[in-house]
């Protein structure tokens, strides 16, 4: 009865959702089935789950599409590349609801109301960068629709540490409150500190062993950040073919802005840029702390590598 209900509630929220997960560690599953059947008192019940449709035909649904990450990696800018195909909806921010206990505690209808509205013919993605790193997220989004098609956007790791604490350390200065240095976080007791949160979230391998238990590396597109701040039209080109979307977004969409340095968009005669927080120089560090950090991530990278099949241009 509890499958039969399973299955029901979930093909009236999305015709793709299915109810079925691989095996995993048995402890992991009652947790996670605890959560789900709390998830699934609040969309099964008739009252509580509507469907808003708009005047115009269009209305809010689940994404097909989720950008998992990684935080610093560019999720933002590839979302807004991603934005000018006509037949894409995003969501404008960060709906955290995988990894989040508070928002996934409020079901699947809550989740599509966070979604915008969007025509049949388009495909709504939302963007969450801690999705990646975040243990239980895989599953969650499993359960949920084990046909996601999913974009991971990464960079160097080395770099990528550095505008994760970049952020954090503007984020404090905003406040006017004080922060410690980069070295600080980067060394202890002489050593480089790989406890730190910044480099683990750079440990891509172990975070994607993670995503491959539930969905196939042909459901995963990774898109190079180092190249998409570089050159972004390949990348976006990449992007729409994994999605199987038309060729709709032009190298004109794209312009170099000398002053913010950085490639900025032009969409049907409007330009725009990234936030101004997007770009900010890296804090100055030890050249032999750099290459202490960059010789760390040597073997990690090399076992990513491996697992993806792929190489990237990183130290």
């Amino acid at each position: 009865m509890a499958a039969f209900l399973l299955g029901a509630v979930l093909l009236i929220v999305q015709p793709q959702i299915v109810p079925s997960r691989p095996a995993i560690n048995s402890n992991a599953e009652t947790s996670s089935q605890s959560v789900q059947r709390e998830l699934l008192k609040k969309t099964s019940q008739k009252n509580d789950f509507k469907e808003n449709v708009h005047s115009n035909g269009s209305c809010q649904q689940l994404p097909q599409t989720i950008i998992i990450g990684v935080r610093k990696g560019g999720t933002r800018a590839l979302l807004e590349m991603l934005s000018l195909h006509p037949d894409i909806a995003a969501a404008e921010s960060e709906v955290h609801f995988f990894d989040w206990e508070d928002h996934y505690r409020n079901g699947l209808q809550w989740y599509i109301n966070q979604m915008p509205f969007s025509y049949p013919h388009q495909i709504t993605v939302e963007k969450t960068p801690a999705y990646f790193t975040s243990p239980k997220v895989p599953e969650r989004v499993y359960n949920m629709n084990q046909s996601m098609r999913l974009l991971l956007i990464l960079r160097d790791p080395s770099e990528r540490v550095l505008s994760d604490y970049t952020q954090v350390f503007y984020n404090h200065m905003q406040k006017h409150k004080p922060y410690p240095s980069i070295e600080q976080f980067l060394i202890k007791n002489g050593e480089l500190n790989v406890d730190y949160k910044a480099i683990n979230r750079s440990l891509y391998y172990i975070h994607m062993q993670n995503w491959l238990k539930y969905f196939p590396l042909d459901h995963i597109h990774i898109v190079d950040g180092d190249k998409l701040i570089k050159d972004p039209f390949p990348e976006i080109e990449k992007v729409e073919r994994f999605l199987k979307l038309s060729p709709q977004i032009n190298a004109s969409n794209f312009y170099f802005n000398k002053t913010k340095g950085f490639f900025c968009l032009r969409d049907s005669g409007r330009e725009r840029c990234l936030h101004e927080s997007k770009g900010r120089a890296h804090p100055q560090i030890d050249a032999r702390l750099l290459e202490k950090l960059q010789e760390y991530f040597q073997e990690p990278n090399k076992k990513f590598f491996e697992l993806v099949g792929r190489t990237f241009d990183w130290h």
